[in-house]
């Protein structure tokens, strides 16, 4: 597999490099894949500095841009926002949820996410710190799966390692923190993990990005003097996990 996506980071700050084009590998061809972010119900009303539409769009849109340029998977130039109760997203084999702490289901949204998962999508969680959001996520993740066991990924799993080799799990800060070297962590999350929910059969249903910004890392990719390491990490990681979805 492939060892590293330093250039990213580098070609990322080069003007144009993550300026919408026609891609070669979608010329004449329909997309294969649609990067979906979910629509859920959160902790606080519309507009609180915390919820689904964390990062959006530009976040979406700097990812798609970087699937374009480094792989050869046929991704839609836009991507979509689905409520978890729309019938649509059962046309989907990933969705992305930030904040995924401030979820705050209701029980149509509960039962909705539940059909997902147990009829073969994969969900992808990031950006929320602290064992406080732990509780509030694990409490409504056991509600979307009752008697579920949460369990750390190794990084000897192949998600580390189905299109890029990710030797380590990185913590990535907010835009803030990583410019002016501040500390990487928010609230009590000293340190980032990566864990999972796992189906009978072993097939990885829910990765649970804790305690790390992927989406910050999109959104700012093309800012001069953003940190190339969490770019990078940010990438490999969202890029792997589509690999992954669609190969399961």
């Amino acid at each position: 597999m492939f060892a590293g996506l330093g250039l990213i980071a580098v070609l990322a700050q080069v003007p144009g490099f993550l300026k919408r084009q026609s891609p070669k590998n979608l010329e004449n061809a329909e997309p294969e894949f649609t990067f979906v972010r979910t629509v859920y119900t959160g902790r606080g009303p519309w507009g609180y500095y915390k919820g689904w539409y964390t990062d959006w769009p530009k976040a979406d849109r700097q990812f798609i841009l970087g699937v374009q340029r480094l792989t050869n998977i046929r991704i839609a130039d836009e991507g979509k926002t689905i409520p978890l109760t729309d019938p649509e997203i059962f046309r989907y084999p990933f969705i992305y949820a930030v904040e995924a702490a401030h979820m705050n289901l209701t029980e149509e949204e509960v039962r909705a996410l539940r059909e997902y998962l147990q009829r073969g999508g994969f969900f992808f969680c990031d950006d929320f710190w602290g064992s406080a959001e732990w509780e509030w996520f694990r409490e409504t993740i056991e509600r979307v799966l009752p008697g579920t066991n949460i369990v750390e990924i190794p990084t000897t799993h192949e998600i580390f390692h189905c299109y890029y080799d990710i030797p380590q799990i990185l913590q990535v800060p907010n835009v803030g923190n990583a410019l002016y070297n501040r500390v990487t962590y928010e609230q009590d999350g000293y340190v980032p993990h990566c864990r999972g929910i796992f189906n009978e059969n072993g097939r990885l249903m829910v990765i649970i990005n804790w305690n790390t910004d992927l989406g910050d890392a999109w959104e700012w990719a093309d800012l001069p003097g953003y940190p190339a390491k969490y770019s990078t990490y940010a990438y490999q990681m969202g890029i792997n996990a589509i690999v992954y979805a669609m190969s399961h």
